[in-house]
């Protein structure tokens, strides 16, 4: 059962290293394939900067447009800011078209739109957004070509461009300050147009909450609850006990708690009550089977796999929550001893490694050895070793069976080699 446990929470950690990778970016995820709807092309014309071209590219992405044609952008094509600009949204940029005039960009567009802020007073439908969305989805299911054309930073589209098109979209500003970014402009027809094909879905909902609290659970709770409070004396004086009572199990009534909630709720009250028990004591792990979940972890190579920050910061987190007898006891004694109080962290990463203890200030890793280590995780801990050293920190290493049976003794020799400034490999 302790294998399963602990080959549990090495999966655990392997799945979050698989995630952080897909993950390239905020919102952006590798292992999902590209929408494979058909949309509008999008027609900019004149570009004058790669930022914005990117910017564009990125604004079609979020929202499944993926043809892009540029009529005579100024600073030339391929262009590396652009591709710098687009956050990723490379399989745009990778198939664009590049066309000399606006007439040979716009030669197989069947039902074509203007995108403008001015009045051009020309006598053509003038739509919002939704309407070109709506025109545009059902003019692509039978297989033809629409397009929308934007104009340059500058001054936007020319009277002739705009005459080319079927339609003139413009959108609701603020007549006083209309300009849009042209990545902006893009950006809104593309919106209208994906929440329309997409009959408006999102791409996710609240999880499903577990089932609710019964009537026996949240009475089991409460009478903890007032238990704890009455050994306080919070339920005073005594003629108003019963009104606050009632407002009490009102409160939590109130909230429709699940089964989650209850135990989370019961699991406060109860740390409340009982203390602060030291460090990590919410871990699942006792001091022997904390000991070896770092054993499998070092054999597991955990150590030289963790390089992504998420990773690491999980990896972190686990080990602090599970501590050893010995981590447990040192971490007591760094931080009430006034000679290290303050200076110690402990199971923080450094890097892509997590020494159990470092001083960040004084450029200090210790690293505890526990009894009846594999050669697998004494040339784990040897490489880190080296990687800290190579970084400038002094690595000192502890018997765990040394710190468990005087520590006193290891903390003079700890003190010592502090002042020292000397090396402190020598109790391996």
């Amino acid at each position: 059962m302790l294998n399963q446990n602990l080959h549990g929470l090495i999966q655990d950690l392997q799945r979050l290293n698989q995630k952080v990778k897909c993950m390239s970016g905020s919102g952006t995820d590798s292992t999902k394939a590209h929408t494979d709807l058909v949309g509008p092309v999008v027609i900019l014309v004149e570009p004058q900067l790669g930022e914005n071209i990117g910017m564009c590219a990125r604004a079609m992405g979020n929202f499944g447009l993926t043809r892009l044609r540029i009529v005579n952008p100024r600073d030339g094509w391929p262009n590396v800011h652009a591709r710098r600009a687009a956050s990723g949204a490379d399989h745009i940029l990778d198939k664009v078209e590049l066309f000399d005039t606006v007439e040979q960009a716009v030669a197989d567009c069947t039902l074509l739109f203007a995108t403008t802020a001015r009045a051009h007073d020309q006598a053509k439908p003038v739509v919002a957004p939704e309407a070109a969305a709506a025109e545009t989805i059902a003019h692509v299911a039978g297989g033809a070509t629409a397009g929308i054309l934007f104009g340059r930073e500058r001054y936007g589209l020319q009277n002739e461009e705009v005459a080319l098109a079927n339609r003139i979209i413009t959108f609701p500003v603020n007549p006083a300050f209309a300009s849009l970014n042209l990545a902006q402009a893009v950006l809104l027809c593309g919106y209208e147009w994906f929440k329309q094909a997409t009959s408006n879905a999102l791409p996710y909902a609240m999880p499903e909450r577990s089932e609710p609290a019964s009537q026996h659970q949240m009475t089991a709770f409460f009478e903890n609850l007032v238990g704890e409070l009455d050994k306080v004396e919070f339920l005073r004086p005594p003629e108003k006990r019963d009104t606050m009572l009632v407002n009490l199990r009102n409160i939590f009534t109130r909230m429709e708690p699940t089964k989650q909630d209850m135990h989370t709720l019961h699991g406060v009250v109860m740390a409340i009550a009982e203390g602060r028990k030291g460090p990590a004591k919410g871990g699942v792990l006792d001091g022997e089977q904390a000991t070896r979940l770092r054993a499998l972890l070092a054999e597991h190579g955990q150590g030289a796999q963790a390089h992504e920050s998420g990773t690491v910061r999980g990896l972190a987190r686990m080990l602090r929550r599970n501590p050893t007898d010995a981590e447990r006891l040192l971490w007591d004694q760094l931080r009430a001893d006034r000679r290290f109080a303050g200076q110690f962290k402990r199971q923080t990463p450094v890097g892509r490694h997590i020494p159990d203890f470092v001083s960040f200030p004084e450029r200090i890793a210790i690293e505890l050895v526990n009894p009846g280590e594999t050669e697998v995780i004494v040339s784990d801990r040897a490489a880190r070793q080296t990687w800290l050293q190579e970084r400038g920190y002094r690595v000192i290493a502890m018997r765990a069976d040394d710190v468990t049976r005087d520590i006193a003794a290891e903390l003079d020799r700890l003190e010592a080699l502090l002042a020292s400034g000397m090396p402190g490999q020598g109790n391996n």
